[in-house]
């Protein structure tokens, strides 16, 4: 790993919480503080985006959406994997905390709504490194219901105008897993 001995304290702090944060898959039951939560969403803002279309929005969801939710993934289980296997994610996924959505705007052009899209996809890293900086954990949830028609019908979002990226799930960790990298020696390809 490359020294960060040279680099500015608010440097090292940033390498320190990018190599820290983890995925949270259990949370103590407390909701954090909206505040808290709000100043995440704020730097979520600040994303890199291609002819700064901002294409992102971002949908605070209360419990009455989340258990619509919830019960719409659970019908999708049942499907699959039958009514203990529903039950059961019914009930992890009605002990979420904090419930945020992410959307990303469409666009008629390809290229663009690819662009997009990875620039929701850094707005939602910076939304995770938020919520870390405040203590609060988090799980990124790409699963098979944001894709379903009634998903945003849920959240009350457009359908004819964005499609979601991903489901957030916050809260204090009740436990931070830990987690291994493979050596960026054996990732990066150097090119004269």
């Amino acid at each position: 790993m490359p020294s960060t001995a040279n680099c500015s304290p608010a440097t090292r702090t940033v390498l320190d919480a990018l190599r820290a944060r983890r995925t949270i898959h259990d949370f103590l039951p407390d909701v954090p503080p909206r505040e808290a939560v709000l100043a995440a969403l704020d730097a979520a803002r600040w994303a890199p985006n291609h002819r700064l279309t901002e294409p992102w929005r971002f949908y605070l969801l209360g419990a009455e959406t989340a258990e619509r939710i919830s019960l719409l993934n659970a019908a999708l289980v049942s499907r699959k994997s039958g009514e203990e296997a529903a039950a059961a994610k019914l009930r992890r996924w009605r002990a979420m905390p904090g419930w945020l959505a992410v959307t990303c705007a469409k666009s008629a052009d390809a290229p663009r709504e690819q662009e997009d899209y990875a620039a929701c996809c850094c707005a939602v890293q910076n939304l995770l490194l938020g919520l870390w900086a405040a203590g609060i954990g988090s799980k990124w949830s790409t699963g098979k219901v944001i894709r379903e028609a009634g998903f945003l019908e849920a959240i009350d979002a457009d359908a004819t105008q964005e499609f979601c990226v991903g489901l957030v799930w916050y809260g204090y960790p009740q436990t931070v897993p830990a987690q291994q990298r493979v050596p960026l020696t054996q990732l990066l390809h150097e090119r004269p």
